[in-house]
């Protein structure tokens, strides 16, 4: 069964009241009745006013349960406009239009599937599941970086083993015949010296 409360004439522009009625649409009574008492908007305690006059009537002429009940439409018309005018420079008129709305609230005790109410669930946009799936892709993505890091160092340090190995392999022969040991080059120094002797010889003989 559908219930119903209409405000005529309200005394709000109906682009504000729209914001605020289009938050309670699909919603059980009790939530949809939190969710106006924590709006900080005049939006919010009129269209309060037209839910509760709606649930009055639903259990006292219907004799239905507040519980039972949930938001079906939540409707804002437009109503007349009053027009007022300020004065402006050299004598002219800026016209004004105070503007009003139309609150239409019906409730209804079908459920929300039956009634194709959206529930606020349905209403959540699903980006932010995205972007959290995203996110955990990357940290996959950094822990594999580690691992091709560590294989190309890998192959880096057995490159300079097998330099090494062929380097000790072709070692010149004459870097072994300059590394003597202490005798033999304390030998040589000794036949320098008596070669060095046997030629001062000659020359003191041919003095004398």
């Amino acid at each position: 069964m559908e219930v119903r409360s209409i405000y005529k004439y309200a005394r709000i522009s109906p682009k504000k009241a729209r914001d605020v009625a289009r938050e309670i649409r699909g919603l059980p009574v009790s939530d949809a009745i939190d969710a106006l008492n924590f709006t900080p908007k005049k939006a919010a305690f009129l269209i309060g006013k037209t839910l509760k006059s709606a649930v009055a009537n639903a259990e006292n002429n219907h004799d239905l349960a507040a519980d039972s009940l949930h938001v079906k439409e939540a409707n804002i018309s437009d109503g007349p406009s009053f027009r007022r005018f300020k004065p402006r420079a050299r004598g002219s008129a800026s016209a004004i239009k105070k503007r009003t709305s139309h609150i239409y609230i019906i409730l209804t005790d079908e459920g929300h599937e039956e009634a194709g109410a959206p529930s606020r669930e349905k209403r959540i946009p699903e980006a932010p599941v995205a972007q959290a799936e995203e996110v955990e892709e990357e940290p996959a993505a950094e822990d594999e970086a580690p691992e091709a890091a560590e294989s190309n160092e890998g192959s880096s340090d057995v490159t300079p083993v097998a330099t090494d190995q062929t380097d000790e392999g072709s070692e010149d022969p004459a870097v072994e015949d300059s590394e003597q040991s202490p005798d033999e080059e304390s030998e040589g120094e000794d036949a320098a010296e008596s070669a060095s002797d046997s030629e001062e010889d000659p020359e003191d003989e041919q003095k004398d």
